[in-house]
């Protein structure tokens, strides 16, 4: 039987179905005993889909427009952080 380390390196070949049969039945077989991997394998397929979403292309071009209160919070970390490089901060 396969341990948890083995299952982390094969995990991303189980997951598209590149096992050979042997492998994916010990890989199987593991994970019926073992709660753990379960778990991260679980996580794993959360995190690969959550990639995936996150660079979905949309039909829908970017605004342009950038909020007004992010530019004012931008320009006043940048003043705050000359302040100190200036040596006008709270650590000078």
């Amino acid at each position: 039987m396969i341990t948890c380390r083995e299952l982390y390196d094969f995990i991303l070949g189980y997951q598209s179905g590149e096992l050979a049969p042997s492998q994916r039945k010990e890989f199987d077989a593991h994970l019926a005993i073992c709660p753990s991997c379960v778990n991260y394998l679980d996580s794993y397929r959360k995190t690969v889909a959550l990639g995936k979403a996150a660079y979905t292309r949309t039909e829908e071009p970017a605004s342009g427009q950038v909020p007004e209160e992010l530019i004012q919070a931008i320009l006043a970390a940048r003043k705050k952080k000359a302040r100190r490089l200036d040596g006008e901060g709270p650590f000078s």
